[in-house]
């Protein structure tokens, strides 16, 4: 099953030590590229993190921000620095004296001042279990959402292999005709000339553009590159690894027998066939943009 790159999950749990939530944003990328948010006491575990998030996830831009705030009972025991309160309040003074037209100072500015309150330490290696297995929760939960878009993606893609496939079999179809439209047409210029042609060399002659109006081959690729992609998104569901890029690179194949067919065409029929492949390939390829 295809996987999208794009995904959204945000989990929280809370305990005696306040609420954790993490939250996971993620788009397409054409690499694995994981940033992570982390409050300063869990600042040394990033690259558990991202390791943990590495064996989830397969490519996408992903950004990863855990949010913790400490329950009211621990809010409360926030003891403040007396002796730096005094000797901030003294300066204060001494300021006001040398500049008497300056406002009072708001006493919430003095609790703003790095060191004048302190909060208790956390003891950091239960909050981190508890981050890691809240982590794999998230992580969980962005990868159904990313899986349940892939499917998605996947019924689009099918249903415009199938429109190529009828349409790969509609000009294959008309071969033999096109070719004996131009064979004719081709006769019929010699005929207006009212000249002797040698049989012999319009029959190479004739030969040579039937050769040139063959599509046959281009219509075997594009199967092939059918059959292809079909067999990537089977073994995406059977390994479970990303097949994004390899259907990128199919896409590029398939355009490139879109365009083959179109320089080819002999009549309009053709020409709107190679369009509408074109037209289908496009889609196609705008949804695999967003496949791991």
């Amino acid at each position: 099953m295809l996987h999208s790159m794009t995904g959204f999950a945000r989990e929280s749990v809370e305990n005696a030590s306040g609420t954790m939530t993490w939250e996971i944003r993620a788009v397409n990328h054409r690499y694995l590229d994981v940033q992570f948010k982390l409050p300063e006491d869990l600042r040394p575990k990033e690259q558990a993190f991202r390791q943990q998030a590495s064996t989830m996830l397969g490519r996408g831009k992903v950004e990863c921000s855990l949010y913790f705030r400490r329950a009211a009972a621990q809010q409360s025991e926030m003891p403040v620095d007396t002796d730096l309160v005094e000797l901030l309040g003294s300066r204060i003074a001494e300021i006001s004296t040398r500049l008497p037209e300056t406002a009072a100072v708001n006493p919430i500015e003095i609790l703003r001042w790095p060191g004048v309150m302190t909060q208790p330490e956390l003891d950091v290696e239960p909050l981190f279990v508890e981050a890691k297995t809240l982590l794999d929760t998230a992580l969980q939960a962005i990868n159904g959402m990313r899986l349940s878009e892939g499917q998605r993606i996947e019924e689009m893609l099918e249903s415009r292999c199938a429109d190529i496939e009828a349409i790969a079999a509609a000009v294959r179809k008309r071969v033999p005709e096109v070719l004996a439209a131009a064979r004719a047409k081709q006769q019929e210029r010699i005929d207006k000339l009212d000249v002797e042609a040698d049989p012999a060399r319009l029959e190479v002659e004739l030969a040579l553009l039937a050769q040139k109006l063959d599509v046959d081959e281009e219509l075997d690729r594009l199967e092939s590159h059918l059959v292809e992609i079909r067999d990537a998104m089977n073994n995406s569901a059977n390994d479970d690894k990303p097949v994004g890029r390899r259907l990128d690179f199919l896409m590029q194949e398939l355009n490139r027998e879109a365009n083959t067919l179109g320089s080819k065409s002999a009549d309009a029929e053709t020409t709107k066939a190679a369009v509408d492949l074109k037209v289908l390939i496009e889609q196609m390829r705008e949804q695999i943009q967003n496949v791991e």
